[in-house]
């Protein structure tokens, strides 16, 4: 087992029951299956495991669940965000309790700090915990951008080890890896920039993908890791219109009707998620069969 988050770290789906509940032998199944093909890290309760829609003691129990299945065969990442500072450093310590190895925090949504208000956010999550804590950017989402400026100051609290970099900005990226330390983890938050990310001195992916292809991204991740980019590109070639499909419509709408259709999980969402329309679901089955992937049940209407 790894002793840091580096390499390929999954965001997990959250499994529901027809009757909309945590499906928590999906949760140990779908761990199990990450674990077994060779994933480096988990990561639950993030925005692909529609963390917005689940109580805090459904998240205490999808970590402690995801801990159990990996049994110490890989680490635990868990998703600890919010736009109250008070409320995260609860959950946080929730997770610490749970068995988590590390926490995830994506930046405030909604109420969009400064960038004073950003380090100061995390600076308080970090100093509330002995975790590791690996910070989360993804604009897209937060309404809000943690500047390079800010994450070089990030990397000087002791156990802010990493950021997830999902701005989709490669200038941006670069410049993060030029001003943070060697050791502080820059990992791409984008499937699609995992091989452009590895290559400037990232050292991984948070994936969505790796929930439908989990051994095909470990290859990916692991040629660019020894450098073999050009083994890497073909991977990546053969993944490369499922990471975009992936994103047709809001993640994890995509991802969970393809496992679905793969016979992993239930296609079950809670509102405000609905399924995907027929055309992107015609787009995801025919990514699917593209990287050659199986689908083994009947699509939803």
């Amino acid at each position: 087992m790894r002793s840091e988050f580096t390499g390929l770290g999954t965001a997990l789906v959250t499994p529901f029951t027809r009757n909309g509940a945590v499906d928590e032998a999906a949760v140990r199944r779908l761990a199990e299956r990450q674990v077994e093909a060779g994933v480096h890290f988990l990561v639950p309760c993030g925005t692909t495991g529609e963390s917005p829609t689940l109580s805090a003691a459904e998240k205490v129990r999808i970590v402690e669940l995801t801990v159990e299945a990996a049994a110490g065969r890989a680490l635990v990442l868990a998703g600890a965000g919010g736009y109250d500072t008070r409320e995260v450093i609860e959950t946080v310590r929730a997770f610490e309790r749970a068995g988590a190895h590390g926490i995830l925090s994506v930046s405030p949504y909604y109420n969009k700090p400064t960038q004073e208000g950003l380090f100061q956010h995390y600076k308080a999550i970090a100093e509330s915990t002995s975790l590791p804590v690996i910070v989360y950017n993804v604009p897209g989402r937060t309404g809000s951008n943690v500047e390079p400026a800010t994450l070089e100051r990030l990397a000087a609290v002791p156990n802010i080890v990493g950021v997830k970099e999902a701005s989709g900005n490669m200038a941006q990226i670069v410049d993060v890896c030029r001003r943070v330390p060697e050791d502080f983890l820059v990992l791409s938050g984008d499937d699609a920039l995992t091989l452009p990310v590895m290559a400037v001195g990232g050292r991984g992916v948070i994936s969505v993908i790796a929930n439908e292809a989990p051994a095909e991204m470990v290859e990916l991740v692991e040629a660019a890791e020894r450098g073999e980019f050009a083994h890497a590109r073909r991977v990546h070639a053969r993944l490369a219109s499922l990471m975009l499909a992936n994103f047709v419509e809001s993640n994890p709408i995509p991802v969970k009707a393809a496992m679905a259709a793969m016979g992993l999980c239930e296609e079950v969402y809670r509102l405000p998620l609905v399924p995907p329309s027929d055309a992107s679901r015609e787009r995801v089955l025919a990514a699917l069969r593209e990287a050659g992937l199986q689908v083994t049940a009947a699509a939803r209407g």
